[in-house]
């Protein structure tokens, strides 16, 4: 394999990261994995991957299931906080058109299993990659380890939604765009969560709750809320009884059983304009650090995974000396299509915050008057829109699809 022997270097160790790295192993590279954090991220909450994102991961070798446990289809239906349903999630016709439901798992059992993927030390925990040279012909990294790394074939710039490589290399771009929204993600364990939970999210007068059952008993949890940036309520308990309290079963049975201390919150943000382009020389951006969005598709995680399957399909036969033309390329193959998903997102997280009572009631008609065929052709383009480049400047679609 002519990826023998080059050496990438990848910041972050997420879920696009961990993908890319896994992706490159497999096509004959060394890779190195800086991460910031101390070791294995131990908290975290649940992620749904769409069959968009499964069939990427199938492309590159890797079985969630067989890798991080067993999955659990998650089709999402919606509804009011009084109960009453606005759409229900035909798992079996999902899984006819698509070849296979979305499916949840927690994310610190995805990253674990990617990072069990690749030899032992390639992942170095409590090493940020601080800054890049790529005035040569081969970027040279720095680390907080206090010495230059070295050159490398390749730097992947998977760092997060507030990328310093983004921001040290596209110094004019705008940067991040707070969506108004404030989430707030837990895990309950087992002996916590109630069974027969169905995944739905419940869509209120600016504010959001959602249900995702994972494998193993435990529950994802999450909810959303229109407030200021920085809003950081002193007893998060009370704030959310107070907002969500009253809503339909089992929402106020789940909320009574958070652990205060084990709930995330989070400022939600998207970029506030597209990357000019998703490389520089022999750097490529990819996730949150290239295209970072609102979470209101689920289509973070799942793009970022689509982003790696690209990036090692397009390096996987190329020569050293032709790296940056195949990075040229990731960009044509990924940069539409993400920024159209960025967009998206922007979108349906505005309808779903609407706040205003006509403007809510008119939204949920709307739903509901939508035929579930009609709804599952509007997600076309999203779960059956991964395409590899096919070597000629087209593309292809990825085999895979129900449809």
């Amino acid at each position: 394999m002519s990826g023998v022997g080059r050496h990438a270097v990848v910041a972050g160790a997420g879920i696009g990261g961990l993908t890319a790295a896994v992706a490159l192993h497999r096509s004959g590279w060394r890779v190195t994995v800086c991460e910031r954090a101390p070791g294995p991220a131990a908290v975290g909450a649940g992620i749904v991957l769409a069959p968009n994102a499964l069939r990427a991961l199938d492309h590159i070798g890797f079985d969630l299931t067989a890798a991080a446990g067993r999955a659990v289809p998650a089709a999402m239906g919606l509804r009011r906080p009084d109960g009453r349903w606005l759409s229900r999630a035909d798992t079996t016709a999902l899984s006819a058109r698509y070849g296979g439901p979305p499916l949840a798992v927690h994310r610190a059992a995805l990253t674990e299993a990617l990072t069990g993927a690749l030899p032992p030390g390639t992942v170095r925990y409590g090493v940020t990659l601080t800054s890049v040279d790529a005035s040569g012909d081969h970027p040279v990294v720095h680390t907080s380890a206090g010495r230059p790394e070295g050159s490398a074939d390749l730097v992947i710039a998977a760092d997060g939604i507030h990328s310093p490589l983004r921001r040290a290399f596209f110094p004019a771009h705008p940067g991040l765009r707070y969506s108004g929204e404030t989430a707030w993600r837990t895990v309950l364990p087992a002996s916590a969560s109630p069974g027969g939970l169905a995944t739905a999210e419940t869509w209120g007068r600016g504010e959001r709750f959602g249900v995702v059952p994972l494998a193993d008993g435990r529950t994802y949890v999450y909810a959303t809320a229109v407030v200021p940036p920085g809003h950081r309520p002193a007893d998060v308990r009370a704030e959310l009884l107070r907002r969500f309290g009253t809503w339909h079963d089992p929402v106020p049975a789940l909320l009574e059983r958070f652990d205060p201390a084990a709930v995330l919150q989070h400022d939600l943000y998207d970029l506030a304009a597209p990357l000019p382009r998703l490389h520089h020389g022999r750097i490529a951006w990819l996730g949150d650090a290239a295209h970072a969005m609102t979470p209101n598709l689920g289509q973070g995680g799942c793009q970022a995974i689509e982003d790696a399957a690209v990036l090692a399909h397009l390096l996987a036969d190329t020569p050293a000396h032709r790296i940056p033309t195949a990075l040229a390329a990731y960009t044509t193959a990924r940069h539409t299509r993400t920024d159209a998903v960025r967009v998206r997102a922007r979108r349906a997280g505005r309808v779903a915050a609407l706040a205003h009572p006509l403007a809510v009631a008119l939204r949920d008609l709307a739903i509901r008057a939508v035929p579930a065929r009609a709804a599952h052709r509007a997600l076309d383009d999203l779960f059956d829109g991964f395409t590899l480049p096919d070597g000629t400047g087209g593309a292809r679609a990825v085999v895979g699809t129900g449809r």
